[in-house]
């Protein structure tokens, strides 16, 4: 939706106020909830990210805790960019010049404008991981983002186990279950065959930028939107509107446990 479409879709401006209020009445308070969002699909927003950057705070109050993906996919192998490739003759000069991962500067790629807003803030943290970083504010922040573990960067040693181990929520806000990054954890513990991989990212180690490797599965989301609808058809979420999006609010512990079977039996 372009900012035009938003405007148009909406009879006054989506304030943080209102987005915060419509929060509260889905559920949201208090709690450690995982966020993916779109900023668009909730009509026009004074201030537009930033605007529910802080209607997210206003609603999970400093006693909750909020998480959101950061991730930089950008800074993987060069070798293997696909949308879109480089030249070859480009990537020895691409790999050496590659700035290292910084949590506090490294812009995120591909996540949303809510948490590239989300993580500038100051009292904002971010793990530590070149590629599936996550940033957190509130009372758990801190533990949550700690030990973010290189190999394996979606599943026990991340964030994505904090959440789960704290009996946290997911919210999804004017987007679907693709963007659910849960479900990474899920597929992490699933047993199914799958390949083995080896990543790259680039880091600063004792102050020099290195590239460093790790290991993970391989991954997809192919069927996420399958086990999602699934698990709403057999378990049940709320569902509301924040602004003019559709919501979702579900258990994390639930819903990983649950794809983690699904994808069990159905990969």
């Amino acid at each position: 939706m372009s900012e035009g479409d938003a405007v148009e879709a909406v009879e006054e401006p989506v304030t943080p106020a209102r987005i915060a209020s419509d929060l509260r009445d889905l559920g949201v308070r208090g709690e450690t909830v995982i966020v993916h969002s779109s900023v668009s699909s909730l009509g026009w927003v004074p201030g537009g990210a930033q605007g529910v950057v802080e209607a997210l705070r206003a609603a999970v109050t400093p006693a909750g805790t909020i998480v959101m993906p950061t991730h930089t996919s950008h800074l993987c192998t060069p070798s293997v960019w696909e949308n879109p490739p480089i030249p070859d003759d480009w990537l020895p000069t691409v790999r050496e010049s590659m700035p290292a991962f910084r949590p506090d500067v490294t812009p995120s790629r591909g996540v949303g404008a809510v948490p590239e807003c989300f993580r500038t803030y100051p009292d904002a943290v971010r793990s530590t991981h070149p590629q599936y970083s996550f940033a957190a504010w509130g009372a758990d922040a801190d533990d949550i983002v700690a030990d973010h573990e290189l190999d394996y960067g979606l599943g026990e040693n991340s964030p994505l186990s904090a959440v789960y181990n704290r009996g946290g929520l997911v919210l999804i806000l004017g987007t679907d279950h693709e963007t659910n990054t849960s479900l990474h954890l899920a597929e992490s513990r699933a047993d199914y065959e799958r390949d083995e991989t080896v990543e790259e990212g680039s880091v600063l180690v004792d102050g020099e930028r290195e590239w460093v490797e790790f290991a993970d599965i391989e991954r997809t989301t192919d069927d996420f939107s399958d086990v999602g609808a699934a698990f709403e058809a057999d378990v049940g979420v709320e569902t509301g509107r924040v602004g003019v999006a559709d919501a979702n609010l579900l258990d994390q512990r639930a819903l990983v446990d649950y794809a983690t079977e699904w994808f069990s039996q159905n990969r």
